[in-house]
């Protein structure tokens, strides 16, 4: 009886020294194959990061927003103007309401392109200002009608999250860049 329990014990002692070892095998092979894909996947990323290696972060990020965020895609220039607090949401307007932050407004270079008004908040999200590229005339309107609509578009800012975007596409709107 102790001859057999002491067997037992030690055949189980093998299968649980054999799986060990083969688990130990399986997991080192498995890493290798992380590290030998993950090196692959940072050899790929590295031409990537490349293209946008000559351009600062502000002309990456006007890219990336017009990338995400612009009526069209095929624009002849990509036109960027900054727009200090202050300013009047529409400049053809007296009465207008103004912008309590800095803003950024990219537009292409025809009307039928569109623009996008919007400012950075520093942690990859932006508030989304619905500003026309072009105001009709306000002489038709009832006093304080524009008011009211400058002050609607300075509250209902939308916060977008920008995402990193293909880094071709972006240095191709990086090049089609006029900062005004």
């Amino acid at each position: 009886s102790v001859t057999k329990d002491s067997d037992e014990n030690s055949s189980k002692e093998s299968v649980t020294k054999d799986s060990d070892e083969n688990s130990s095998k399986e997991s080192s092979t498995d890493e290798s194959k992380e590290t030998s894909s993950e090196a692959g996947r940072n050899e790929g990323k590295g031409e990537n990061d490349n293209v946008l290696g000559e351009y600062s972060s502000d002309k990456i990020e006007y890219a990336r927003v017009w990338l995400q965020l612009g009526s069209n895609q095929e624009i002849d220039e990509l036109n960027v103007r900054h727009i200090s607090a202050g300013e009047p949401i529409n400049p053809n307007d007296d009465t207008s309401a103004t912008y309590p932050e800095d803003v950024i407004q990219l537009a292409g270079s025809r009307l039928v392109d569109g623009s996008v008004t919007y400012s950075g908040n520093g942690d990859g999200t932006i508030n989304v200002y619905n500003v026309p590229l072009r105001w009709d005339s306000a002489d038709n309107l009832d006093k304080g009608v524009m008011k009211k609509e400058t002050e609607n578009i300075r509250k209902n800012t939308k916060k977008v999250y920008v995402d990193t975007g293909d880094d071709k596409k972006i240095k191709r709107f990086i090049d089609k860049m006029v900062i005004h």
